[in-house]
């Protein structure tokens, strides 16, 4: 319990306010698979997920307070605490997990190990961050952005509840306009060509908007950080296209010129942009060098500091039991991955992994605490590139067989490292509210084993529905996490292209942490998603220069998460529905 004492009328009156509590762990499990369902469908959409913390803190005054009649901060933070840890696996899983499906070979890995092991990975990466938690912030006392923003939500008990209505209500409105346009497009390029009687507008300028409020809702929250992502699209076929046509230097397919946008997309902007996606991901993990010293430094002083492990955190004892257990667990999934593994390459793997997992959760932790930007993807396809070198070892494996080890141990270090840094987030807006890091340190590991068997789940329903990789759900870090195995194990692959698209990405994310990433995002994403997003990213604008930022964290935030919400949950459910009417 919190040493805070209630001041004012209610249920609460006098006393501790409570923390841990069953009504904190169960609203967290219920808010956390609403969220991991949403994040976890809207990255699958636009290859970038958003932190659900805010999200958790918003809906957990709207059932703690509004409905249980509770009022303590510190409990509705350890509702906030174990939600986003279930939506810990979204982000981890949805970057690695579809390429395994995207290569062909989704029917050919067992989805129970690798769950299982999903849920070892998330308890070490828990299990290694803890013991920083005291020098990152209570010594070192990085910013960690998105912590300082939730814990300004609970301590804003009125807003809280103000704001869940609000996002209630922008759900209800996403959901209904997605059930009855069913993702369609508004063809505004070919209206106009009809009206006016002629062609004024070619083809490839591809002017068709996505009708998804859960994309302008995206676009709302990421602001002008999405200014990126926007260019990356516009570049693609309102500048190259028609330089393109105008130099002759279009595409030729059988002698015809090709101008369609899909044709152009998939044969020239589509493979570009995944070269920038790797190469951007890839620089960025070399931008991060100076954090690694850094965090380094960091476990240095933490393991001098007698005060390190005091009594409001966790027993190291348990956390050493937490490592070994999770450890014995990747190495039994690596073994059991495939027959081809075998003993002395599953021990290799199950070592790599966890050695990875402890030193790029510092660094993650450490990059997100300073910049509050974290090189997640980067970080995940190095992992799986050194992973499918061992299989390789002692004669090498078959590539099927070596791809599916490798993105399954692959998988597991990337919930471990967004749980790493999840945590960090959330024990920073703990520190700032005053609540007791064990508690939150227990909510996080009551909250990491749920959110990979939902993701599992998530992920087949999704392919079986509308296939991962597809126009419907590009997935484009699986596709990239693809495209770099592909090219790994000698696949046919645009190489040329990806080269150019590399360099282009590791330069951009030279100039800015970041940058080479989303603006390849936009090269990667079929154009109708970028056009909707900039209505996102123009409605923030214009709320924040006419009614200002406040309004817009008051207000236009909570709709827009709740059209992120509403969208995405019609989507998983039409998604059943199609399997259903299928069988």
């Amino acid at each position: 319990m919190s040493d805070q004492t209630a001041s004012q009328a209610g249920p609460i009156t006098k006393g501790a306010y409570p923390e841990l509590t069953p009504h904190a762990v169960i609203v967290g499990y219920f808010l956390g698979a609403i969220i991991a369902l949403s994040i976890g469908y809207a990255s699958l959409k636009l290859g970038f997920s958003i932190e659900g913390s805010e999200l958790a803190a918003i809906l957990g005054f709207g059932i703690l307070r509004g409905i249980l009649r509770r009022r303590s901060i510190v409990e509705n933070n350890v509702t906030q605490t174990v939600a986003s840890a279930v939506n810990g696996a979204s982000s981890g899983m949805m970057f690695s997990v579809p390429a395994i499906f995207i290569l062909g070979y989704g029917y050919d890995f067992n989805p129970y190990v690798l769950t299982f092991g999903a849920i070892a990975g998330a308890f070490l990466g828990i299990a290694f961050i803890i013991p920083l938690r005291k020098q990152m912030i209570d010594f070192e006392r990085f910013t960690y952005p998105g912590g300082v923003a939730v814990a300004s939500i609970l301590k804003s008990p009125g807003a809280g509840v103000e704001k869940a209505k609000l996002l209630v209500a922008g759900a209800l409105v996403s959901a209904v306009v997605y059930f009855f346009s069913d993702g369609a497009d508004l063809e505004l390029f070919n209206i106009i060509n009809d009206v006016v009687g002629s062609e004024i507008l070619p083809p490839y300028l591809n002017g068709a908007w996505y009708i998804s409020l859960l994309t302008i809702g995206v676009g709302f929250i990421a602001g002008r950080g999405g200014v990126a992502f926007i260019i990356g699209g516009y570049v693609c076929y309102w500048l190259l296209a028609p330089m393109l046509d105008l130099t002759g230097m279009l595409p030729v397919v059988d002698g015809v010129k090709v101008t369609d946008p899909g044709t152009l997309r998939v044969t020239l902007f589509r493979p570009t942009g995944i070269g920038m996606l790797i190469g951007g991901a890839v620089i960025g993990v070399m931008f991060a060098l100076p954090l690694i010293k850094s965090a380094i430094k960091s476990m240095q002083s933490s393991a001098k500091s007698e005060s390190a492990m005091s009594a409001d955190e966790m027993p190291i004892k348990l956390l050493y039991i937490a490592v070994a257990g999770a450890a014995i667990l990747l190495g039994v999934m690596a073994i059991t991955a495939n027959e081809q593994v075998g003993f002395a390459r599953g021990i290799m793997m199950a070592v790599l992994g966890t050695l990875w997992i402890w030193m790029a959760g510092i660094i993650l932790s450490e990059a997100i605490g300073r910049t509050n930007w974290s090189p997640l993807s980067g970080m995940t396809l190095i992992a799986v590139t050194l992973l499918i070198i061992i299989t390789q070892s002692f004669g090498g494996m078959d590539t099927g067989p070596a791809i599916v080890a490798a993105i399954t141990v692959g998988a597991a270090t990337c919930v471990a490292m967004s749980q790493a840094t999840d945590l960090m987030l959330d024990l920073k807006t703990g520190y700032l509210v005053g609540a007791t890091p064990r508690m939150q340190q227990m909510g996080q590991f009551f909250g990491a084993w749920l959110g990979p068997i939902l993701i599992i789940v998530l992920i087949f329903v999704l392919n079986d529905a509308y296939g991962l990789g597809s126009d419907e759900l590009p997935a484009p870090q699986g596709e990239a996490l693809a495209s770099m195995v592909k090219g790994i194990t000698g696949g046919d692959v645009p190489t040329e292209k990806y080269v150019a698209g590399a360099a282009l990405g590791g330069l951009l994310t030279a100039l800015q942490g970041g940058l080479g990433i989303t603006v390849g995002l936009g090269f990667y994403l079929p154009f109708n998603i970028v056009l909707t997003y900039s209505l996102g990213t123009l409605l923030r604008e214009i709320s924040d220069r006419k009614k200002g930022k406040v309004w817009s964290d008051n207000y236009g935030i909570p709709i827009a998460a709740g059209m992120i919400v509403g969208e995405a949950l019609v989507g998983v459910v039409k998604a059943v529905l199609i399997i259903l009417a299928a069988n």
